[in-house]
């Protein structure tokens, strides 16, 4: 970057003049330098990403959830406790032992996934609810089952035949369905789907329930949870700058107690405990039903528990409670506050319905996403110099068919046989094989931009692509990322490289009549 002209005052008459030795020289040079070298950027994977405008100075409350958000769970090793614990209690409830010796493959699932529980199906969509790719087990649907199944009538997600796989807790239910029921079908067992899906997910909700999964995490925190070093920094630089800061999560007392402990406990010597980061704590939240119904605010106190009085203190545990009542709490409303979860439905998609808090989604798969972006860098400028070329050559075809049609009209007129008739069947053959090798091309190219779609899907994920993509549109998931979250980012700790008075600016959003 070069500074081409003097500021108009510097040069006026009027003005005296500062000798050079007292002038402040500053580091232009360095900073320019650092600039195009891209040293002052964040790097992509840390970033803030913003769908809706943001003033974070315009806050006046921030609030987290707790787990997948403040906590980031070892993602492999929670899917196989989980699976662990789901296939021990379906052998209880009498299936076949074959179960039992399958290894649910935990890199298979994504978020984003749909379940179809009458053909035993796995299927990814795109914004649409287009369904380009799917899985029975874990076998690969063909095109022609995709298309006869799924492209003759709109697919309606939330009629009780399909089950939505939005949040990381979910992945393993995906597992294990896609690999039991590939199993039992190898084994030669006749396999009902919807029961099937059912139980796993009863057996799954049941571990946690009982101890089976919450207390190996809680007893083993070093193996599930990736402590993160920057999270109690990035909490006190909010603080810190005058916001307050609240945790609303579904986890109960015990667990809340123990997971944020380990997490924030002894990190900053500004606060004797965990508790001391936050304004207002509420633990058993029961989201999404707390931004819609209107259960008790109660504050618990070892074992026991009491309706809460108001104003709520700092230091204090609170347990359920609803919106109003909270909003109330809070003494602020709308988009004072920001919410900052993981679960698009539990946390930001009833939240940003249900009251008008600005949201923050968590994506804790967004550090691979864009790291498998940056390796596609070279494919992606190969695909879209291929999709120019073609639409340059279907241009051309549509000159040239159009061409020969006319000169066909002319030379098999019945009245008037032009005399220059030689001349212009010459000319249609060489159109016509000028439009067999635009179809070569054509056919060329297509070829090598499914392969640059095959490749640049498996860097993503080998079964299902981008997270946030499918196809050229955006996945079902990512719809409801751009819908439902002001901003998107892949931890908490990512908020550390920002102001708290930044203004996250949405990108400027293009119609295809205004591309080139």
């Amino acid at each position: 970057m070069r500074l081409r002209h003097r500021p108009r005052e510097m040069s006026d008459p009027h003005i005296p003049k500062v000798p050079s030795s007292s002038q402040l020289v500053l580091p232009l040079n360095d900073a320019l330098s650092q600039r195009s070298a891209g040293l002052v950027r964040i790097p992509r994977h840390t970033r803030v990403f913003c769908n809706r405008n943001l003033k974070m100075a315009s806050l006046a409350w921030v609030g987290f959830d707790m787990d997948y958000t403040l906590a980031i769970y070892d993602q492999p090793a929670m899917d196989a406790l989980s699976i662990r614990a789901t296939v021990s209690k379906l052998l209880r409830r009498g299936y076949p032992e074959i179960i039992a010796r399958v290894e649910p493959p935990t890199d298979f699932p994504v978020r984003g996934l749909l379940i179809d529980k009458k053909y035993g199906h796995i299927l990814k969509m795109d914004r649409y609810k287009f369904v380009n790719r799917g899985y029975h087990g874990l076998r690969e649907l063909s095109v022609d089952e995709v298309k006869e199944l799924y492209h003759q009538k709109k697919i309606r997600p939330a009629t009780p035949r399909y089950h939505w796989i939005d949040t990381l807790y979910a992945l393993s239910e995906v597992a294990c369905y896609a690999s039991i029921v590939h199993a039992m079908e190898t084994e030669g067992y006749a396999v009902d789907y919807a029961q099937t899906f059912t139980d796993i997910r009863e057996c799954i909700d049941e571990a946690h329930r009982d101890g089976t999964i919450l207390d190996e995490v809680s007893n083993n925190l070093g193996v599930y949870i990736r402590r993160d070093p920057l999270l109690a920094p990035t909490l006190h630089k909010l603080r810190s700058s005058g916001k307050k800061l609240f945790l609303l999560t579904n986890s109960r007392a015990a667990y809340t107690d123990r997971m944020m402990t380990y997490l924030l406990g002894g990190q900053m010597g500004e606060y004797p405990s965990w508790r001391h980061f936050f304004d207002i704590v509420v633990v058993a939240a029961t989201k999404p039903a707390f931004f819609q119904e209107r259960w008790p605010l109660l504050e618990r106190d070892g074992q026991v528990v009491r309706p809460a009085t108001f104003p709520l203190e700092r230091g204090k545990i609170y347990e359920g409670g609803n919106l109003v009542d909270f909003e109330r709490a809070l003494g602020a409303a709308g988009d004072d506050v920001l919410y900052v979860g993981d679960h698009i439905y539990g946390d930001i998609l009833r939240s940003k319905k249900d009251s008008a808090w600005r949201t923050a989604l968590v994506i804790q798969e967004l550090e691979h996403e864009i790291v498998a972006y940056e390796s596609c860098r070279a494919d992606f400028a190969r695909r879209e110099a291929l999709e120019h070329a073609r639409e340059d050559l279907e241009d051309e075809l549509r000159f040239y068919q159009g061409r020969i049609k006319e000169l066909t009209r002319v030379l098999e007129s019945k009245t008037d046989r032009p005399a220059n008739a030689e001349d212009l069947e010459a000319e249609r053959l060489r159109i016509k094989r000028a439009v067999e090798r635009i179809r070569g091309r054509l056919k060329d190219e297509a070829a090598e931009l499914q392969g640059i779609t095959r490749r640049v899907d498996a860097r993503f994920h080998p079964f299902w692509g981008a997270l946030l993509k499918e196809g050229k549109e955006q996945s079902s998931f990512g719809k409801q990322v751009d819908d439902y979250a002001c901003v998107y980012t892949s931890r908490v700790s990512n908020f550390l490289e920002y102001s708290p008075q930044q203004y996250f600016r949405s990108p400027r959003d293009v119609m295809p009549h205004e591309l080139g």
